[in-house]
């Protein structure tokens, strides 16, 4: 297990790049099932969870060419069915939590699947029961098996069918479309997830010859076609990744540019610093954040404190709660963040607290946070990162501390962010990496 050894205060300088859009380009590599054509994808990053799953679309069946930099060609012309049976792909998908919307593609056009209960980040309960009875809906039949723990879905054809989502989810509706798009009919999807990486995927499968409307809502219309071709897409700048470098910016008190992030898909995260007291600045298609010295959280207008929420798109998207928190530990005033989604994200603040920071963990959704306002540093300490998301939060804190920490567990960081201590280092972090 690896770890990072981070020297802690030194305030960083200069320019930095978003990697392509993690949560993007997972849906993206399954839409490429859909067809048998060439589908050429630019900007994909180089993390794990990205690359585990290239690898076992290879080893599907799928051919997969490496045209340069961040640029890869998939051609899903034959898939080989036994291996989809097989234990060792049940076992990888059980690692990797992106595997579920293999099921949409896989069914809608080999017109079967088989699925172990999916991995990825403990960060409490995932349902995936939004995946399931949208593809029901559509005609297929799901089985479990209880001897394998896994999932059996079939479908002769699927047929378009009206249906109104439990809930929004991103995964799950992105699952739904990628079935809908070859099923016969047409499929009315109410109360659709509409982020920004589910609008990317909609228009590259537009350009493959799909029929969806709606895009950009919650009310999408997908007329099925008999079949798709190929297509060439680039992925969105990830916006977290944007958003963690406005903290890292932040709680380094250091001036920092941000290219190229694809300002119009941000939606409110920029504000949500703003409301921290964090200055920033739109120059073109980049954001300046500059040196300062402290940060203030703002009040509600009656004077009420502020409270930092997740929501469905285009509310704030749960995976910053973790940053702004962190970024909150050392602004001037108090801040309640509200994780509303997963009831085990806000368990890592234990580790804030033994660096200094003055958190109230209220329950497992809700956690006050008063600030030192820069007047106490944090801490340096040993922590273990427990998912993607607290784990580059800690690195910023540990960036930001006094003296040398030491983040275990790392490869939950590798699986979000590529090369993140190498990039960090040009701009003056002290990081290091220990096998």
């Amino acid at each position: 297990m690896a770890s990072f050894i981070i020297e802690g205060g030194h305030p960083l300088s200069g320019e930095i790049h978003p990697q392509g859009a993690k949560n993007e380009v997972l849906q993206i590599l399954c839409a490429t099932l859909l067809t048998a054509r060439e589908v050429t994808i630019h900007n994909i990053p180089d993390i794990l969870d990205v690359n585990n799953l290239i690898s076992l679309l290879i080893d599907m069946g799928v051919k997969v060419a490496h045209k340069g930099e961040g640029t890869y060609s998939f051609k899903a012309e034959t898939v080989d069915p036994d291996y989809l049976e097989s234990e060792e792909f049940l076992t990888r998908c059980s690692s990797l939590r992106g595997c579920i919307m293999l099921i949409g593609p896989m069914v809608a056009r080999f017109g079967k699947a088989m699925l172990s209960k999916p991995g990825g980040d403990k960060i409490g309960r995932r349902r995936l029961d939004t995946h399931f009875l949208g593809i029901q809906k559509l005609g297929a039949d799901f089985q479990y098996n209880t001897d394998r723990e896994l999932y059996e879905i079939k479908a002769d054809r699927l047929t378009g069918a009206y249906m109104l989502l439990d809930e929004a989810s991103v995964t799950g509706t992105a699952n739904i479309i990628m079935a809908a798009v070859l099923a016969k009919g047409t499929t009315t999807i109410y109360n659709a997830a509409c982020e920004p990486y589910l609008q990317q995927l909609c228009k590259m499968l537009n350009r493959m010859g799909a029929r969806i409307s709606g895009i950009a809502s919650n009310l999408l219309t997908i007329e099925g076609v008999e079949s798709l071709s190929g297509t060439t897409h680039t992925v969105l700048p990830d916006m977290i990744e944007v958003g963690s470098f406005i903290g890292m910016a932040a709680m380094t008190r250091s001036e920092v540019t941000i290219k190229n992030v694809s300002y119009e898909n941000l939606g409110v995260i920029p504000d949500s610093f703003r409301r921290l007291g964090i200055h920033l600045e739109q120059r073109g298609d980049d954001i300046w954040i500059p040196q300062q010295d402290s940060y203030e959280i703002e009040s509600f207008i009656d004077g009420s404190i502020m409270t930092i929420a997740d929501a469905p798109w285009p509310g704030l998207t749960p995976d910053l709660l973790s940053v702004i928190l962190v970024v909150a530990t050392q602004a001037k005033g108090s801040v309640l963040i509200h994780q509303k989604m997963f009831e085990s994200r806000l368990f890592f603040v234990d580790k804030l607290i033994d660096m200094g920071a003055q958190i109230i963990l209220c329950d497992p959704h809700r956690a006050v946070v008063n600030g030192h306002n820069h007047r106490h540093s944090l801490r340096a300490g040993k922590m273990s990162s427990p998912d993607i998301r607290a784990g580059i939060a800690l690195l910023i804190a540990a960036m930001s501390a006094e003296g040398t920490s030491e983040i275990h567990n790392i490869e939950q960081i590798d699986r979000g962010y590529q090369n993140i201590e190498a990039r960090l280092t040009v701009l003056g972090a002290r990081i290091q990496r220990k096998a």
